[in-house]
């Protein structure tokens, strides 16, 4: 695996640090977030999506990141499309 770091939440303090990298392996973004409230990750698993099966599956999990990140996920996405182009 090789991340290339993107970038990290600019109001980040001393003990939050939402952070964004690209994985340039297999072009997959790597995202450190805020661990959801138990209500916003029940809320997440009930959420029906046709053709997906509700709940969260063990391998996965959900994050919360600020939405002043979203310059730096288009950032990242960004990188890793052009890390999927070579």
């Amino acid at each position: 695996m090789t991340l290339r770091f993107i970038g990290i939440d600019p109001n980040t303090g001393t003990g939050e640090s939402p952070t964004v990298w690209v994985d340039n392996s297999n072009n997959e973004l790597v995202i450190q977030g805020w661990k959801p409230t138990p209500e916003l990750e029940a809320q997440c698993a009930a959420f029906e999506v046709p053709g997906h099966a509700s709940g969260i599956p063990e391998h996965e999990a959900v994050v919360r990141i600020p939405a002043r990140m979203v310059p730096i996920l288009r950032k990242a996405c960004d990188a890793a499309e052009r890390t999927e182009l070579r």
